[in-house]
């Protein structure tokens, strides 16, 4: 016992020395921890509803380029049999000018489209924001279709020639050239009808009429009549009457809170909402305060809902296919609400079971 306790009181005292050494290191810059180079440079898997990741994934693989081909052929050597196979066909396809070409368009878009998605993506959205960056984004996208094409063709030319990979003669292989170039166009026309569909006219006009609601500037870009047409939308929410009587609430509704000094200064909806809650004219303009309500509840609907489903497929497994409403939605709410969730004290979660009753069995 004594030999043991001798040996692991060493053992111990020289982890603490090695521990201490990286530490001297790290602190005079002659190592890096790794931790963040790893987060920079790994390749993560894409998630099925997050283009985000996307993007990241393929400026990963364009940056690590030479490891990524590294470790495929060390596959092809010392892996099993599957494994062999696979990496000598991912080898042989990344090896080759259609691969790299596709590479940098897809990377290309998607660079167009990143900010954009995050931006959706976001609990807190800013109407106005997001219609300006989704018209911008479409005339980008439209202007790569048209002129982008060089550019990109030189781009994957230096790629190319950096690693050694074939180049497409472009006298001898035009229709290969004239074919991925049809290709990646037919992509970009997909994308962009697809953003059509998604953004309609009349999507387009919803998201116009709700940003006259905008309070900054003094409610610059207030517009009763465009605020009128936004209630004729909703005709589940705004009675016939309501939506007669509501042109008159407007009208007195702008005057009245750019008159008030306390609502000097409000920056979003939200802001807005809890001034009028807290100066009480959501009673006194409750059908604008509705409005304003509509308006809120249009991002959580679109990428919250998105993200619960996504949370569902993990949090309701096989062996929890019986889980209860009530349970359920506890265990989705802590799953999605990961940044509020973290700031909570263990020990605070611990001493409230504590202080329960002791239930019989």
């Amino acid at each position: 016992m004594n030999i043991s306790a001798s040996s692991c009181k060493r053992a111990d005292k020289l982890r603490q020395l090695e521990h201490d050494r990286k530490v001297k290191l790290l602190e005079r810059g002659e190592i890096s921890s790794g931790r963040g180079l790893n987060q920079e440079t790994s390749l993560a898997r894409p998630g099925d509803t997050r283009w985000g990741s996307h993007h990241s994934t393929l400026c990963h693989i364009e940056q690590m380029w030479p490891s990524v081909i590294e470790v495929l052929q060390n596959l092809i050597d010392d892996g099993d049999r599957s494994s062999k196979g696979l990496s000598r066909t991912l080898v042989e396809r990344m090896e080759k000018y259609e691969f790299v070409f596709i590479l940098l368009l897809m990377k290309r878009i998607l660079t167009i489209t990143n900010h954009l998605s995050t931006i959706l993506q976001e609990k807190d959205q800013n109407i106005v924001i997001v219609m300006h960056l989704i018209n911008n984004v479409k005339c980008k996208l439209q202007k790569l279709r048209d002129s982008g094409w060089d550019i990109l063709l030189e781009d994957v030319k230096k790629f190319c020639n950096t690693y050694s990979i074939e180049i497409i003669n472009m006298t001898d292989n035009i229709n290969s050239c004239s074919r991925l170039k049809r290709d990646g166009k037919n992509v970009i026309d997909i994308i962009l009808q697809e953003m059509d569909s998604r953004f309609s006219e009349t999507t387009t006009d919803l998201l116009i009429y709700m940003s006259c609601l905008d309070p900054r500037n003094s409610f610059s870009r207030f517009d009763v009549q465009k605020l009128v047409r936004l209630a004729h939308f909703y005709e589940d929410d705004f009675s016939w009457s309501e939506r007669i009587l509501v042109e008159q609430e407007l009208e007195i509704y702008i005057d009245d809170v750019r008159s008030d000094e306390r609502f000097e200064g409000i920056s979003d909806l939200g802001a807005l909402a809890k001034k009028m809650i807290e100066t009480m004219k959501n009673r006194v303009f409750p059908l604008v305060y509705q409005m304003i309500e509509l308006a809120l509840l249009l991002p959580v609907a679109t990428a919250t809902v998105e993200r619960v489903f996504l949370a569902m497929n993990i949090v309701k497994t096989y062996l929890q296919n019986r889980i209860g409403d009530e349970w359920m939605n506890d265990s989705l709410v802590v799953y999605i609400e990961k940044d509020v969730f973290n700031t909570v004290d263990n020990e605070s979660i611990l001493q409230h079971f504590q202080n329960m009753e002791s239930q019989r069995m």
